[in-house]
């Protein structure tokens, strides 16, 4: 598929109703032009025939934690042992939970399979779920228990500095009930699992669907730890430069540490490596590419759901056939899109504006 072929199967993804010329318009070009792409979308099977009826029967499965974020943010410089004035948000989060949400927004057919309490907090993130599009009917509720929270503080930069997180309940996220859920695993196009999910659980995934691929978030340095012994059973991995670390005991500090990294991650049997650099952008790394990228600059408003929506660009380019120079584009330009916005997802993300921006910028 072209880059013109996913900004036109996007856009229909989003209205069902658009019309050709409606397209053209949108896109610049002429609408004979449209038609021919569409009838190239119908050749290759994206659309059945006439009416945009699309072949939706392939979906994404993402496993792993859902909780509340309660978010501080400092108006001025953060003082420590202080009272900061500032202003506090309550939203749905949680890093399986985000990476769901922004690949439903991006338009792909979505399945979260994670716990929450049957309590208040429980139904604010059902109905946010359920808002965004995401398919929520295999997650865990349990009564009698507390929805996870995630307390963070933010500095005047919008950057991180401290944060608590109470995520008990995704422990009864277990095997056993993962079980139960084979069958959408077993038909799921690739599956996306964070580090916050128990080691067995983990273990249990990647042995026992060995032909599926898998994305795998590794959350924090702490929790990359449950994956070290298990490298080599998953497809696609994005770490960080400290995840990084922990995972091979490189320290990084200049490209060539990278590298070695690199070498380690992939001999073990991952196939492809994508570590974050922060604001200096992202290493690539599979059998046959090697590759720094850089991040466009940006005023950070929230740097806490970046990290999600590059994950989700990753799962999205792979079940949408993106060669690797635009799957990382669209990533970074994913990221790019929740660091411009306060909230943790950013409303407005979308596969037709990421690719947008993508094709504004190839023009330029």
């Amino acid at each position: 598929m072209t880059l013109r072929e996913k900004e036109i199967l996007s856009m229909i993804k989003m209205n069902l109703m658009i019309s050709q010329q409606e397209i053209a318009d949108n896109l610049g070009i002429t609408r004979s032009s449209v038609a021919v792409h569409i009838s190239n979308l119908i050749k290759k099977g994206y659309i059945k025939g006439k009416g945009y009826v699309l072949n939706e029967g392939s979906y994404i499965t993402v496993i792993g934690g859902t909780n509340i974020d309660i978010q501080g943010f400092s108006s001025g410089n953060l003082r420590l042992n202080d009272s900061n004035p500032g202003e506090v948000k309550i939203s749905a989060g949680g890093v399986g939970r985000n990476i769901a949400e922004n690949l439903s927004r991006m338009g792909t057919n979505t399945k979260l399979i994670s716990a929450f309490g049957d309590d208040l907090y429980g139904d604010k993130i059902s109905n946010e779920c359920r808002s965004a599009g995401i398919d929520i009917d295999n997650c865990l509720v349990l009564k009698n228990l507390s929805t996870s929270t995630y307390l963070s503080v933010l500095d005047e930069t919008g950057d991180m500095k401290v944060a608590i997180s109470d995520m008990d309940i995704v422990d009864y996220l277990n095997v056993d009930f993962i079980k139960t859920k084979a069958h959408l695993v077993e038909n799921s196009a690739a599956i996306v699992i964070d580090a916050n999910l128990s080691r067995d659980l983990i273990e249990y995934l990647l042995s026992n669907f060995k032909h599926k691929t898998f994305f795998i978030d590794t959350v924090s340095t702490a929790k990359a730890k449950k994956i070290k012994d298990l490298i080599g059973n998953f497809d696609t991995i994005k770490p960080n430069i400290y995840e990084t670390e922990e995972l091979t005991g490189i320290k990084i500090i200049e490209k060539k540490d990278l590298d070695k990294a690199a070498d380690i991650l992939l001999n073990k049997g991952v196939k492809r490596l994508f570590i974050s650099l922060g604001g200096k952008g992202v290493f690539y790394s599979d059998e046959s590419n090697r590759k720094y990228v850089n991040s466009p600059r940006i005023n950070v408003i929230n740097a806490t759901g970046a990290g999600d929506a590059f994950m989700a660009g990753l799962a999205y380019s792979y079940t949408n056939d993106f060669n690797i120079d635009e799957t990382i584009s669209f990533s970074i330009h994913a990221a790019r899109m929740a660091l411009s916005h306060e909230n943790t997802i950013n409303p407005n993300i979308s596969a037709e504006n990421i690719l947008k921006i993508m094709r504004s910028e190839e023009n330029a």
